[in-house]
């Protein structure tokens, strides 16, 4: 696939039709600038994409995201919704960190005010929201107690005072998602997952503490408790070992379930079910339960962030009110209208991010008015963005947005070209406190390694799927 097949719709929107290929069964939709495209020429993301346009059950059209990036099987950046019950659901469409998300916090600490406390706030926050590879969690539980966390989710953190009502209430589901099946978690993912739960993780997860740096819509950053020149903390995870457990036990049994049901695919790395069959139910069930032990990872981090700043700033101040907590990497089923008909179907979102406009059943009351809150990271040392979902998005994208930068370099690429130490130095050097778990695992993270989130914001934001909230500049960040 070559860009010169494409058709362009605007500046910030292209289409690959159904007559590229034969057994497509409905067009893909890309949102993206000429030079963000330019910037995956190089891989197979669009391939990828027109191979998504083959699932059975598909309605509308694949859509693409500015940051899209090669996946496995589907294009990081990518929403595909099938007919439910009857339409298929792929693991590989979701993603290995399943409910992989990000949390936004928000302070009444001024940034100008706490400056000489940041290096003392990005020790106690490395030191009490554990990160790397396979690291024990805040705590540790029985299997017996894990399949609480697995069904209940952050319904479960505040059962045992880890979470608030309004915690709760700003997380997408609520925190927690009905029809979780801890019976169809394999024991091997919940071996992984038991002694996880409140830690980072390694990769492209952290913590970040952010100064709002410049407001775009007063009437919503007033709503969310955002305020310009004040501290906020982004926390960026998942679901851990258990999460990739699960994709990777589904993955491997769907690799026969296709035979079984006569489904024919351009790639295996997209296997799936129908949702309607016992072994698309199963996946959906194990899904679920994996989300809700992403929800509770989040809020125990949360809980250890909110410890740090309270014992940096011993003040009534340092609370960190929750703004909203966002998933990427689903499946969920919703209603969306679809050629003039409402219909129920799953929408699988990954590495992108629900972007509901205003009005929409299920937004928290306070978010009814504006929308819900979009939260986009960017690279360590550029910005992050919050943003709303709009009526746009809901008619033309799933109600969907991107979910951060989205890489233009491989990890082993940037492990190559960039010294971690340099790199460190760079970033402090710069105002922004870094604690990282290697200097190795800090240079695969570089921002020359992610496209420029600048960009990719004002893509969504000019094709009119996103608004423009705020701008986050990064002082302290701690990575796994």
């Amino acid at each position: 696939m070559n860009l010169e097949n494409l058709i362009q719709i605007s500046d910030y929107e292209w289409e690959i039709p159904t007559y590229i290929r034969s057994d497509m069964r409905v067009p893909v939709r890309l949102f993206a600038t000429r030079e963000l495209l330019e910037q995956i020429a190089g891989d197979k993301s669009l391939d990828q994409a027109i191979n998504a346009a083959t699932l059975p059950g598909l309605v509308g059209r694949v859509i693409i995201m500015p940051d899209m990036h090669q996946g496995y099987g589907f294009p990081i950046g990518g929403v595909a919704a099938t007919e439910f019950p009857q339409g298929v659901i792929s693991p590989g469409a979701i993603g290995y960190d399943i409910n992989c998300g990000v949390r936004l916090l928000a302070s009444n600490i001024e940034f100008k005010s706490a400056r000489k406390e940041m290096d003392a706030l990005a020790t106690l926050l490395n030191k009490y929201c554990p990160s790397g590879v396979g690291k024990e969690g805040a705590i540790t539980v029985s299997i017996k107690e894990l399949d609480h966390v697995l069904h209940d989710g952050s319904r479960w953190a505040m059962k045992n005072g880890f979470a608030t009502e309004a915690d709760i209430s700003r997380t997408e589901e609520g925190g927690c998602l009905d029809g979780a099946n801890p019976d169809k978690v394999s024991d091997r993912a919940k071996a992984r997952g038991r002694e996880q739960i409140g830690s980072l993780g390694a990769g492209n997860h952290f913590i970040e503490v952010d100064v709002v740096d410049e407001i775009f819509d007063e009437n919503a950053a007033n709503v969310m408790g955002l305020r310009k020149g004040y501290l906020t903390v982004q926390i960026h995870c998942g679901s851990r070992g258990l999460g990739h457990q699960v994709c990777t036990d589904y993955v491997q049994q769907f690799q026969s379930v296709v035979k079984k049901y006569g489904i024919e695919l351009p790639d295996r790395e997209l296997v799936c079910a129908p949702m309607d069959s016992q072994e698309g139910q199963s996946y959906l069930g194990a899904m679920r339960a994996a989300a809700n032990f992403a929800f509770a990872n989040r809020q125990l981090l949360a809980y250890s962030a909110r410890r740090a700043f309270a014992e940096t700033f011993k003040s009534k101040d340092a609370y960190l009110h929750q703004v909203y907590d966002i998933c990427h990497n689903m499946g969920k089923i919703e209603t969306h209208e679809v050629d003039g008909r409402q219909i129920k179907v799953c929408v699988h979102r990954k590495g992108a991010t629900r972007a509901f406009g205003p009005g929409t059943p299920g937004l928290p009351p306070e978010y009814q008015t504006i929308g819900q809150p979009v939260i986009i990271p960017g690279s360590m040392g550029t910005a992050s963005w919050v943003l709303v979902g709009t009526e746009d998005s809901m008619a033309r994208s799933f109600g969907s947005s991107c979910h951060g930068a989205g890489r233009v370099m491989s990890r082993s690429k940037a492990k190559h070209e960039v010294r971690g130490e340099a790199l460190r130095k760079e970033l402090e050097e710069s105002g922004i406190q870094v604690r990282a778990g290697s200097l190795s695992g800090l240079a695969e993270e570089a921002p020359s390694a992610y496209k420029d989130v600048d960009m990719v914001v004002e893509t969504v934001s000019k094709a009119g799927i996103a608004r423009k909230v705020a701008r986050l500049k990064p002082v302290a960040v701690i990575k796994g």
